[in-house]
């Protein structure tokens, strides 16, 4: 998969490429779609959501640049795929489902593979203001706007990825990266990746509050 699809659409993060190659996909989605667990295109995962296409996965997780040490928020769990991923590049994992029985089937998934990953069954908008900053926050859901409070809790120097735009249409993939304290737009430096299509985020940033 990693070859086949991945390295060929561009990425080259020699970091991520690994990581892709440890954590088996298979491992996080249902038993009747595990025959389609490595090709490149998004699978369902049950309660209307999706675990995302692998290129997508390393797309995203490439941007943020993930290091040894940084602490990483992840604000869409599903079934515990991205978390995977970066915890093995990431000094610490937090990340958040709004969905209850898909945060248990993350959790599942994560201890049965033995990933330390601290996970919470909530409302990302929020983010987790308890363990912040972080220095990488990865959103796998579209807002239809940029929450605030996830910009609020990055750390200088932290990114943020994330897609954002309405429901049903073609969203845009952002890097929100913090230059400085404060909350102005002059602390951030934003930048388009690609357009892209993501499930909608669920709670509070749905609303678009």
């Amino acid at each position: 998969m990693v070859r086949a699809t991945i390295e060929a659409e561009g990425i080259d993060d020699a970091r991520v490429l690994a990581a892709m190659r440890r954590v088996p996909r298979h491992r996080f989605v249902p038993e009747n779609v595990r025959g389609a667990a490595y090709a490149d295109r998004p699978l369902p995962i049950g309660w209307g959501q999706t675990i995302s296409q692998p290129y997508i996965v390393a797309a995203m997780t490439a941007a943020a640049g993930p290091k040894p040490t940084d602490r990483c928020l992840e604000i869409g769990t599903g079934s515990g795929y991205q978390a995977a991923v970066l915890a093995e590049l990431c000094a610490r994992v937090y990340s958040i489902e709004y969905l209850e029985p898909l945060a248990a089937f993350a959790r599942e998934n994560l201890t049965a593979l033995g990933y330390s990953v601290e996970l919470r069954h909530g409302d990302g908008y929020r983010g987790w203001p308890e363990a912040a900053p972080f220095d990488v926050i990865l959103v796998t859901a579209a807002p239809e706007r940029v929450p605030q409070p996830l910009l609020d809790q990055l750390a200088v120097g932290g990114r943020l990825v994330v897609p954002v735009g309405s429901p049903g249409e073609v969203q845009t993939l952002e890097l929100w990266i913090r230059k400085a304290s404060g909350a102005g737009a002059e602390s951030f430096e934003r930048r388009t990746l690609a357009r892209v299509r993501f499930v909608p985020f669920l709670g509070d940033g749905a609303r678009g509050e």
